[in-house]
């Protein structure tokens, strides 16, 4: 561990020298390191940056935006052409340029014609030290015609006859997509019998009578403008042989009838292409599409070889029931004879394809800019391939080399430019352009020749603070042109540092392979140049290791006594040691039995749990070392015994036959203490790499006390024995005298290699370095090696040494990478690595998904159709579709600032999705948005629709109020969620005698902007019983319930109260209440003799299907469900005691759909499970018992 301290005492990371891009020297040319400071100091011509793709289909309603973006030191400035000659954007009023950009803005919204601005348009940047150009732009706006007005004939075949309906879309810019689709817009089915060709046909092997249809209607869909055109409907009708005879009968002659040939079965032919061989030509990298559709009864089936060779098995799919082949990335070795075979029970077919793939021109090697300072040789090289090989031109600022201003210093040969003692003249933009038939591929290059005395970037009087014994890494970045000299020197005075004793990095780095207390001091980093001359100094400090010079040792003791743990730390006076002790690894238990000081651990009142292993940890801020010792807890021994403890530790070791790679090593064995040795482990310290730390070497048997080690190069080796009994492990020996190995190189290289895009255009790759120990010589350094892996460009590497990352920039957006990270060291390389694949970053999704619908299953549940947005606009792992969907806002809501929106996620590569929980009667508004490691991509175009109506809710309310003799007034409020437009009220009501007997029902309509009812005519002192509900035209909702009694007339209650008060008649209750009791008696006697008692009679006499039985395990009586107190009253029915409204809860609610145990999602979106809700039971008529009498209520009956 190093510890870099910067002049204000601020502490960095103690693991690894923070890395600065330093500079390197590679074809005599310099690379600028990425300081903010000097890059704000130093000129450079300008680089392109951004702009738009060369075949821009625009949209005709949109305003145009060419995008052009460059950089350069003085910024530059911007000119356009158009058609090859000079824009002038001022002359026209409807194009700006955007402000420090050469993006142009073209209005078209408010005036003018995107056709009036078709055109090539180039982008020049220029500044003092040259000029870039952009790539040639060519505006086209995008172009969706009407289909051209034709008369259609309808068409009749005979069963069995092969068909092809034409399509011949118009044609538009970008070409259609087309599917053919009913008068419904429900795509037509498609099957290995009847399927759609690449050119837009609708072809059948053979038709049958289910093919009859009217509407065969093919649409075409210009994704651009987001328009669909349709072309006129097709009809077809198949008759059988008896009525095709009838319709030709009816319009042409007797001689003309058809025979039965067309509906026998016949070998297949082939539909397209025609004839026995074709040919196809592809641009490599393009996807290869080959199509073979043919007739035949019964159906034929089609089937693909490549003659000579065999289909590519990653890269092969097949489409429209294998009567399409396709091969993505298509390359020059997919070349050759394509063979499809059409067949069936009667025979079988073959065509032959003939392939030729060509290339647009591509990068074997692209050229970069060079920093070259005065005096210096370089080169640009620019290598494209092709099929036709592409040809080579170079242009300087934007003007042809041929006639462009001469340079002594520069010289021409094919794809390179030779530079030769270059001065800051000869500082340009180089353009490359490769082209052929299929197209061209510009790349421009700058050459800076610049002229820079030495500069170091490395903060003065950094600190650095190193462990004795272990590597020290000085850091010096520089910058300068030409590129300057390094030297070290310590002290004032001195000579410069030479590589016996240090290690001088390429970087300016000064290391120290084992830093001794003599190294401490004063370094100063010197660099020269022809121009002047830099110097930077930082300080040294070596300090002491940690050790620990007691340690704990094995203790076995008994349950109840103490025990007490040593650990004394010697350490560097500069540096505060904290000492922790741990349990397994672990905090100590929080117990006061555990008491820590100093130097010890003391363990009071031991118990079995005690037992374990404890460590003492001791850290610094640039170092740790710990020890660790076993506790056994054994039980009390009654009388005294032989002592049993582990060994005493080993002594006298000694090395022996020395050799590069072994060595040998011999002990004397401790007392064994009366428990024998089983065994011995042999441990290794690396003082060079890490001090302190042991390691584990090997084991070796008790009886044993000599051990041949294996011993890896560059390596300063001590070692240590320990004992082994059957109690435990002793103490380690004394620690034999060390031995430093030779360097050799690393036998390994670095593990975990990633590569994963920070940004859309850098590649970031990563790897586990090798440790001190694995590398196996001074200057431990790492190759990392990359290229694309679907290209022919050769590996570019780079050498780094101190990190475990690098950062390749200008990438492509999301483009497969082969990787590979070897170590080397000042020996050699490690063996050739494995070669692991990335990608460069993600970008979000460029493209919304497209033809998005929304089909209404019912009054809460809509399912969502769209198409797959292609692979290529993802730009990165495709992670789903997210539908963005919210509810419009009625006018009460939209003063609201926020609009609740609902967001479903469909994983994969899904194109269909269900919206559940919807409410009814709604207006709802959705997007759907493609997502990706990145993020999401553009919404489409907003899509609305509306749920249907739906059964309401109850009523919110229902109070009886103002009761008489002979009617009843009903209040109510409308119900919470009506969930569509209400009809009417139902009110269904009925009485209920002394006996709890229902009388008849009546049904009434009121309308539905009533909230109040009087009810008249009624029965004086009667309970009647209310049912109440809503209707919208989806029928009707959940009922609500109550009761009511009508008023009492007076003078009957005068009469009740006289008779109550005379004596005959409580005479007669008395003994009428003895008869009662008597006749329970007798019941309950009956009962338990097995006997009838009359409730018994009676239920067994009027037996009810919905009286629920007796439960088959305790006996009892079945529970009555909470759903009766919603039905209507019957005959020994209980009334509430209450005056409580009831109202049933809504069923349509999302918990249902989505998260309750009967519904789910599928992994599409799309719901399972029952559509069920509780439903309120009608009133029933009549009189008639539902539900049987409780015991209760036949005592009621008596009373």
């Amino acid at each position: 561990m190093q510890l870099k301290i910067m002049p204000k005492k601020t502490p960095l990371s103690a693991g690894r020298v923070p890395l600065i891009l330093f500079l390197c020297q590679m074809i005599s040319a310099l690379e600028v390191p990425l300081d903010p400071k000097l890059l704000e100091d130093l000129v450079q011509p300008p680089t392109i940056t951004q702009q738009s793709p060369k075949d821009y289909i625009i949209d005709p309603r949109e305003n145009i935006v060419i995008q052009c973006e460059a950089k350069g030191k003085p910024p530059p400035s911007f000119s356009w052409t158009r058609n090859g000659t000079h824009f002038d954007i001022d002359k026209d009023p409807l194009v700006t340029m955007k402000s420090d950009s050469g993006t142009l803005i073209i209005n078209i919204m408010s005036e003018g014609k995107a056709e009036t601005y078709e055109g090539i348009y180039q982008c020049t940047a220029r500044n003092e030290r040259g000029a870039a150009i952009s790539n040639n732009i060519v505006i086209r706006p995008s172009r969706s015609p009407l289909w051209t007005k034709e008369k259609l004939e309808p068409i009749i075949l005979q069963n069995g006859q092969s068909l092809v309906l034409p399509c011949r879309p118009p044609i538009g810019l970008p070409p259609p997509i087309i599917f053919w689709m009913d008068n419904s817009f429900q795509r037509l089915p498609q099957s290995e019998r009847v399927s759609q060709g690449l050119n837009g046909d609708l072809y059948f092997s053979n038709v049958l009578p289910e093919d009859t249809r009217e509407d065969y209607i093919c649409y075409a869909r210009f994704n651009h403008t987001q328009t669909i055109q349709q072309k006129q409907p097709i009809s077809v009708k198949v008759l059988s042989v008896d009525e095709l005879n009838e319709t030709i009968a009816a319009n042409l002659s007797d001689t003309e009838f058809y025979g039965a040939k067309s509906n026998r079965e016949r070998p297949p032919t082939f539909l397209t292409p025609e004839g026995n061989a074709s040919n196809k030509e592809e641009l490599r990298g393009n996807i290869l599409s080959l199509e073979c559709i043919a007739e035949g009864l019964p159906t034929p089936i089609i089937y693909w070889i490549k003659e000579d060779g065999t289909l590519p098995i990653n890269r092969t799919f097949y489409r429209n029931f294998q009567k399409t082949l396709q091969i993505i990335q298509v390359s020059e070795t997919d070349s050759g004879n394509y063979q499809c075979i059409a067949k069936n029970a009667l025979g079988a077919i073959h065509h032959t394809i003939s392939v030729t793939v060509k290339a647009a021109p591509y990068w074997i090697m692209e050229p970069q800019n060079l920093v070259l300072s005065p005096g210096d040789d370089g080169t640009l090289i620019c290598r494209a391939n092709g099929n036709p090989k592409p040809r080579i031109s170079w242009l300087s600022n934007g003007v042809p080399i041929e006639i462009a201003p001469d340079d002594p210093s520069r010289k021409i040969d094919g794809d390179t430019v030779i530079f030769t003692n270059v001065q800051e003249r000869s500082s340009a933009v180089y353009q490359c352009n490769a082209s052929n038939e299929y197209g061209y591929l510009l790349a421009n290059a700058f050459v800076n020749v610049l002229a820079e005395p030495p500069r170091i970037l490395t903060s003065a009087n950094t600190l650095y603070q190193v462990i004795a014994n272990r590597p020290a890494l000085l850091d010096c970045a520089f910058f300068g042109s030409p590129l300057p000299t390094i030297e070290w020197f310590k002290g004032d005075k001195g000579s410069a540092l030479r590589d016996d004793i240090y290690i001088l990095h390429e970087n300016g780095t000064l290391e120290i392979p084992v830093a001794q207390k003599e190294s401490t001091g004063t370094y100063t980093c010197v660099a020269r140049n022809k121009l002047g001359m830099a110097k930077n100094e930082v300080n040294l400090e070596i300090k002491d290791p940690t050790r620990i010079i007691k340690q704990p040792e094995y203790a076995i003791v008994q349950r109840g006594s103490t025990v007490s743990f040593e650990c004394k730390v010697k350490h560097d006076h500069t540096l505060i040691p904290t000492v922790t002790w741990l349990k397994e690894n672990r905090e100590l238990p929080t117990d006061e039995r555990f008491t820590v000081d100093k130097d010890h651990l003391v363990v009071a009142d031991v118990n079995d749990d005690d037992g374990g292993t404890y460590t003492c940890v001791a850290n610094t801020t640039l170092d740790s070392v710990s020890a660790s010792a076993v506790l056994s807890v054994v039980a009390p021994t009654p009388t005294p015994a032989p002592i049993y403890d582990v060994p005493n530790p080993p002594f006298d070791l000694e090395l022996t036959d020395q050799l590069d790679k072994s060595v040998q090593l011999s002990w004397t064995p401790g007392d064994d203490n009366n428990s024998p040795i089983t065994k011995f482990i042999i441990e290794y310290e690396d003082a060079m790499h890490e001090a302190g730390l042991w390691h584990h070497q090997t084991e070796v048997p008790g009886t044993q006390t000599t051990a041949q080690l294996k011993l890896s190069p560059y390596v300063n080796y001590s070692f240590r024995v320990m004992a082994e009994n059957s109690l435990g492990r002793s103490s380690p020996s004394e620690a034999s005298e060390q031995y430093l190995t030779k360097a050799a190189e690393p036998d390994k290289n670095p593990t975990t290699v990633e590569g994963l895009g920070s940004e859309p255009d850098n590649l970031v790759i990563t790897w586990k370095p090798l440790s001190g120990f694995e590398s196996n010589g001074p200057g431990l350094q790492y190759k990392v090696s990359w290229r694309q892996k679907d290209g022919d460009d050769e590996w570019t590497s780079v050498v780094v040494a101190n990190v475990s990352k690098y950062i390749v920039s200008g990438t492509p957006t999301f483009v497969p990478y082969l990787i590979k990270v070897q170590a080397l060291n000042d020996v050699g390389f490690a063996p050739e690595p494995a070669v692991v694949m990335g990608h460069s970053g993600e970008d979000l999704p460029m493209v919304a998904p497209g033809n998005v619908h929304v089909t209404v299953v019912n009054s809460t549940l809509a399912e969502v159709h769209w198409d797959p947005v292609p692979l290529k606009s993802i730009r990165g792992h495709l992670q789903g579709y997210r539908i963005y969907y919210w509810k419009a806002q009625s006018s009460s809501q939209r003063n609201r600032r926020h609009i609740e929106k609902k967001i479903l996620t469909f994983q994969g590569s899904k194109t269909h999705g269900m919206l559940p929980g919807l409410e009814p009667f709604s207006h709802y508004t959705l997007n759907v948005r493609v997502v990706n490691g990145k993020g999401e991509g553009p919404a489409s175009p907003d899509r609305g629709f509306h749920t249907p109506e739906g059964v309401p809710s109850a009523p919110s309310t229902l109070k009886i109020v103002n009761p008489t003799l002979d009617s009843l007034t009903l209040e109510w409020d409308p119900p919470s969620h009506p969930n569509g437009i209400l009809t009417e009220y139902t009110l269904k009501y009925q009485p209920i005698n002394s006996t709890h007997e229902l009388g008849p029902l009546v049904d009434l309509k009121i309308p539905a902007n009533k909230t109040r009812w009087t009810l008249k005519n009624l029965n004086f002192s009667t309970r009647y019983k209310f049912y109440f509900y809503a209707q919208t035209s989806a029928g009707s909702g959940s009922q609500i319930t109550e009761e009511a009694v009508t008023t009492v007339d007076e003078a009957m209650a005068s009469r009740q109260v006289d008779i109550a008060t005379q004596g005959w008649f409580i005479g007669l209750m008395c003994a009428v209440a003895l008869l009662i009791l008597i006749l329970l008696i007798v019941c309950f006697i009956r009962r338990n003799k097995g006997g009838k008692y009359p409730v018994k009679e009676k239920e067994d006499a009027h037996a009810d299907p919905e009286i629920q039985p007796m439960k088959e395990d305790d006996g009892t009586f079945g529970e009555y469900s909470d759903a009766e107190d919603h039905k209507p009253l019957k005959k020994g029915s209980r009334t509430p005691s209450d005056r409580t409204v009831k109202k049933e809860d809504s069923d349509d609610s999302l918990v249902d759909y989505g998260e309750g145990v009967n519904g789910q999602f599928n992994e599409d979106g799309s719901f399972i499970g029952q559509y069920s809700g509780k439903k309120e039971k009608e009133p029933a008529e009549g009189n008639e018992s539902s539900e049987a009498p409780s015991p209760v209520n036949a005592m009621n009956s008596f009373v």
